[in-house]
């Protein structure tokens, strides 16, 4: 593997977030705590506890979540879309550099925004809520595969959009919903027994109690399971972008 072109994509990601930092990394940080104090507030003083955690504490992990899988999508789906939209593309392809090392350049920049805005956000909810995690390896697990694999996915749909409005298409109307709907704001277990059982067909209800597992030690479903899910998801994405580059789909404006 040349890590040269790998790092020329990288540092090229990296630099545009630089040049964009407040549509990046504020206004990101800023939405999320308006969610902290929105539902903190109105939904916490009627919930004191949820499963012997403190409301505000307990939506902390789903808050995250919420953004590192909007933002992981977001980043990496703009990020090959638009040498597509430039024509740019071409001199990518054309160029000595592997589908593998496009893919690490482009992934790895996605990602490492994402987890970046994660820390952030965890940082800053300490100005809300005492906060405490139970498992640092698991939490920095779940916060780093999450962020690859939704990275992954957004470069996909970077290469299927053949417009801007598509690339928001599947933020909006699939991953944004599936997270509120996902037990970010609350515990599956206070749902009726049918809506439990229709919620468990969630995928990322496993990505966000899993994650909640890591600060406190409680889940409504088991790490297995959630371990499971993440894998794969992952894998489903790798296979994907391995049909994408063998068959030449859609690579080209």
């Amino acid at each position: 593997m040349n890590l040269h072109p790998v790092r020329a994509i990288y540092m090229a990601e990296m630099a545009r977030t630089r040049r964009t930092l407040l549509q990046s990394i504020v206004s990101p940080v800023i939405s999320t705590s308006l969610y902290f104090v929105v539902f903190g507030a109105a939904i916490g003083s009627r919930i004191s506890e949820v499963n012997g955690v403190s409301y505000g504490a307990f939506i902390v992990p789903g808050l995250i979540m919420l953004m590192l899988l909007t933002q992981s999508v977001s980043n990496a789906s703009f990020g090959i879309f638009f040498p597509k939209f430039s024509g740019s593309i071409y001199e990518l392809l054309s160029a000595p550099i592997s589908h593998l090392e496009i893919v690490i350049g482009y992934v790895g920049a996605a990602a490492s925004k994402s987890i970046l805005l994660g820390l952030i956000i965890l940082a800053t909810s300490n100005f809300f809520v005492p906060l405490e995690i139970a498992h640092p390896f698991w939490m920095l697990f779940f916060l780093v595969l999450t962020a690859v694999t939704f990275s992954l996915l957004g470069f996909i749909i970077g290469i299927w959009a053949d417009g801007f409005d598509r690339l928001q298409l599947v933020p909006l109307l699939v991953i944004t919903p599936l997270t509120f709907l996902g037990g970010s704001f609350y515990s599956i277990d206070m749902l009726p027994p049918f809506w439990q059982t229709i919620t468990l067909a969630n995928p990322v209800v496993y990505l966000v109690s899993g994650f909640r597992w890591s600060f406190y030690g409680i889940s409504d479903v088991s790490l297995a399971a959630s371990v499971g899910m993440i894998t794969l998801f992952l894998v489903a994405c790798l296979g994907t972008i391995g049909w994408i580059f063998r068959t030449g789909y859609r690579l080209k404006p």
